[in-house]
Formats: C-alpha cells, structure tokens, sequence
C-alpha cells in the first residue's frame, strides 16, 4: 500500500501545481480587456448564434472555474467570472463551453461516447476500488478462494471504465478548445494579444484534464499487477 500512497501523492502534487498555475493564468488574462467590449455571456451567445445553435441557453452559475456545458438541459453554464467579464480569460471560457454545444449539435462522436459513458462511471467511479481492495482482503483471508479473485476482478474492470472515461475526455476537451480557438480566430473577435491570452488559458486548462487521465491510468495499472500478482 506505500506504493500506491506514493503514487497517489504524486499525482496529486502534480494535479496542484498545473490547477494553481491555472488560476495564475486566468487570473493575468482576466486583466487583458477585449477590445470589443463584449462580456462572457455575449461571445458564448454569439458563437451559438453563429453555428446556427438556438435551443441552448446561455446561463451564470456560482463559484469560480464551475463552467460546464449541460447536454441534458442544452445550457452553456458561466461561473460569475466569465458570464459577467469583458476579458481574455472570460472569452476563452466561454467559447470553450460553447464548443462543447458545437459538439452536441453536431454529434461529436467522442462527447456522445462519453456521454453515454456517464451512468456507469457514476457507479464505477464509486465502487471499483472498494471491490478490489475487498476482494484482495478476502482472498488472503480464504487462503486464496477465488470468489476474493472475482471482486477483485469486478473491481478492476469497473475502474477500467472509468479510465477509459478520462481518456474519452481528453479528445473531447481539446476538440472544445480548437473549435473555441478557430472560431475567435475566424470571427475577428478578439486581437493578437487577446488570442494569444485565450489560447495559453485554455492550454493549461486541457493540462488539468491531461493529469487527471495521466492519474487514472497509473492507478489501474498499479491495482491490476496487485490483482494479478495475488494470484500468482
């Protein structure tokens, strides 16, 4: 189990050091207004409105770095920063989430993949290493009876699934980030300046994601040979 705390510290650290310069960075580009004065919930309604999009609504929620688009609802949600805010970062954000509805309308096939992904990585995501470290306790316990083996083995194929659910993510995400980008880029919507403060926050922004698949996978591989070398 020391391997597997080690494991898990460092991938933490790593996930705080790319989350925290994150917010350095949105915070910096938060200071570079846009030149055409138009706020995060304007650029996200404007992008809609622009792909042709006009059954999705545009709405704030609380809390910072919360944006999220809503396929259930078809709601773009800005945290306040972004829905309110006349800046890079805001713009970034917003047209961020806006390509995820791009993706919708258009059926993406990585988000609809994820998406139907998500009742099971609901339940996985919960339960998989319960089972497994179960599994294991009780197959040392029954001196190796294989129904310890099984969890065990249930366990690990539930956390398979939602690995592979944050490696869906990754295309997904930066697929949003590229339509979000091209779209700026295209539409004249922000300057030089401006893009380039756009497209260096929804860098490290797709870092976080990168982790995040990056720690999911390690973790499965770490359990597996802890399954598999049991049985040996």
């Amino acid at each position: 189990m020391l391997g597997y705390y080690i494991l898990i510290g460092g991938i933490a650290l790593v996930s705080w050091i790319v989350s925290s310069r994150l917010q350095s960075k949105f915070d910096h580009y938060s200071k570079v207004h846009l030149r055409n004065g138009m706020s995060g919930a304007e650029i996200a309604q404007k992008m809609l409105n622009d792909h042709g999009i006009y059954d999705v609504q545009v709405i704030s929620t609380p809390g910072r770095l919360t944006d999220h688009y809503n396929p259930l609802d078809k709601t773009v949600n800005l945290s306040e920063a972004v829905y309110n805010q006349r800046n890079a970062a805001a713009a970034a954000v917003a047209a961020h989430e806006c390509g995820h509805a791009v993706q919708h309308a258009t059926a993406y096939s990585w988000l609809t993949m994820r998406s139907k992904m998500v009742p099971m990585v609901n339940v996985s995501s919960t339960l998989s290493q319960w089972l497994i470290m179960g599994g294991l306790i009780l197959g040392i316990a029954s001196k190796g009876l294989s129904i310890g083996y099984i969890v065990a083995l249930i366990g690990l194929a539930l956390m398979t699934i939602a690995t592979v659910f944050s490696l869906i993510t990754l295309p997904v995400e930066y697929d949003a980030s590229h339509r979000a980008l091209a779209w700026l880029k295209s539409k004249n919507m922000v300057s030089q300046q401006e893009y380039a403060g756009a497209e260096d926050s929804l860098k490290w922004a797709a870092r976080t994601y990168l982790v995040a698949a990056i720690g999911a996978v390690a973790s499965m591989l770490y359990w597996a040979m802890q399954v598999f070398g049991r049985r040996e």
